[in-house]
C-alpha cells in the first residue's frame, strides 16, 4: 500500500484552493491577534452590557430569512422605510453581500480610501475583485474629486466605492455636499457605500435622508459599537428596495438566529434605544477627558478627531507605548505599521476607570 507523505498532502490542499485565497493575507480581527490583560481597549467595544430575556420554545425551528418586528424596530430607529433594510450578520456581511451582488470577479473592482477599514479590501479580493485606491487627502479627509475621477474612468471598472464615517481609524467624515455630488456623478456607475457603524456617536451626521433620493447609495450599519452587542454579529443594509432585493438574492437562507433577532428587537425597543443614548453619551464625555489628557502629555505627537468610540494617537515612541500598556496588562490596537500612520495607536474609549488607568500610564513615559 502507498503511504502518503503528510507534508505533501498539506501542500497538495493548498495547492487546491483558489489561486487569490492562497496568496490572501486575512483580515487580523482583535481576536485574531489576541493578547493578555485585564483592560481591552483595542476592537472598539463597549465597556458595559445588558441583560436580555430569551424565548427559548421554538429554537427547533428554523428563523425568518428576515425576521419582520427587528426589520420593523430598526426601521423606526433609523427612520427609513421596511423596505429599505436587510439585516445581516454584523455589517461585515453586508461588505460581502455587496461585493458578491454587484461585482464580477476578474473585471469589476471596488474603491477604497485608505487608511480605512480593511474589511473592504479583503471581501473584495477573496471574490476575486480588484481594489483602486485613492488614498485620504493630507487632512485625512476623502478627495471627493479624485474619487469621481476614478470611477468615470471606464478602465477601473468601479462597481463600489466604500466611504467609512465616522472613518475607522482616522474619525474623518464625510462632506454632505461634497457626497451628493458623488452620488450624482457616479449614477448608473457605481454603488456608493458609507459605513455608518460609528455613526450613533454624531448621530447628527448620518445620511439616511439620502436613501430616497440617491438609488446608488447604501448605509451600513451595527449593533456591536453603540448598542454594546459585538457578541450577537447584527448588522443592517439600507438601501432602496431595488438594491435590497439584488442583496436578498445572495443573502444565506438564514442568517439571523432567532436569539439574536431576539435581543436585537429588545435592544431597539424603547428601554433599550435609551440605554443606548445614556452610553453613547458616557463614552463621548471620556472621549473627551481622554483628548484632553492626551494633548497634554510629551509623549503624545499628536491626536486625530474624535467622533467616534475611540481615538487615533501618534506618539512620539508608539512601541515605547504599546510595550508599557501591554506590560501593564492594557491591550490597544497598533497602527504603526500601516501607511501614514507610523507611530499610531487607536485607543477604544472604555469607562472613566479604564481611561484614567491609561491616563496615568502615559504621565510616566
Amino acid at each position: 500500500m502507498k503511504r502518503i507523505n503528510a507534508s505533501n498532502s498539506s501542500n497538495s490542499i493548498n495547492d487546491l484552493a483558489r489561486q487569490n485565497i492562497q496568496t490572501l493575507t486575512p483580515y487580523l480581527s482583535a481576536r485574531r491577534i489576541g493578547g493578555q490583560g485585564d483592560i481591552w481597549l483595542n476592537a472598539n467595544e463597549a465597556p458595559d452590557c445588558s441583560a436580555y430575556q430569551l424565548d427559548t420554545d421554538a429554537l427547533n425551528r428554523y428563523p425568518e430569512c428576515q425576521p419582520q418586528a427587528l426589520i420593523q424596530a430598526y426601521a423606526q430607529y433609523a427612520q427609513v422605510q421596511s423596505a429599505q433594510v436587510l439585516c445581516t450578520r454584523g455589517a461585515d456581511e453586508g461588505i460581502e453581500l455587496l461585493v458578491r451582488a454587484f461585482c464580477e470577479p476578474k473585471q469589476d473592482s471596488i474603491l477604497i480610501c485608505p487608511p480605512t477599514y480593511a474589511m473592504y479590501a479583503i471581501s473584495a479580493q477573496t471574490a476575486g475583485v480588484g481594489v483602486v485606491e485613492v488614498p485620504l487627502d493630507a487632512g485625512f479627509n476623502v478627495d471627493y474629486q479624485a474619487v469621481s475621477s476614478a470611477i468615470n474612468n471606464p478602465s477601473n471598472n468601479i462597481k463600489l466605492v466604500f466611504l467609512c464615517a465616522p472613518n475607522n481609524p482616522c474619525a474623518n467624515m464625510l462632506d454632505k455636499t461634497q457626497l451628493i455630488k458623488l452620488l450624482r456623478s457616479a449614477k448608473n456607475k457605481a454603488l456608493i457605500v458609507v459605513d455608518e457603524a460609528y455613526i450613533e456617536f454624531c448621530n447628527t451626521h448620518s445620511h439616511t435622508d439620502l436613501i430616497d433620493e440617491h438609488e446608488n447609495l447604501v448605509l451600513l450599519r451595527t449593533l456591536s459599537k453603540a448598542f454594546a452587542l459585538a457578541a450577537i454579529r447584527c448588522g443592517f443594509s439600507l438601501s432602496q428596495q431595488s438594491v435590497i432585493r439584488v442583496l436578498e438574492k445572495v443573502i444565506a437562507p438564514y442568517p439571523i438566529a432567532s436569539p439574536v433577532a431576539q435581543i436585537a428587537e429588545q435592544a431597539l425597543s424603547a428601554k433599550g434605544l435609551k440605554i443606548m443614548r445614556a452610553r453613547v453619551t458616557t463614552l463621548n464625555k471620556n472621549r473627551e477627558i481622554l483628548h484632553s489628557a492626551l494633548q497634554t502629555l510629551p509623549c503624545v505627537a499628536g491626536v486625530f478627531d474624535g467622533t467616534a468610540n475611540f481615538l487615533l494617537v501618534r506618539f512620539n515612541d508608539s512601541e515605547k507605548v504599546f510595550n508599557a500598556f501591554s506590560k501593564a496588562g492594557i491591550i490597544m490596537r497598533d497602527f504603526s505599521n500601516k501607511a501614514r500612520l507610523h507611530n499610531c495607536i487607536r485607543i477604544s474609549i472604555g469607562s472613566i476607570s479604564e481611561i484614567t488607568t491609561c491616563i496615568a500610564l502615559l504621565k510616566t513615559l
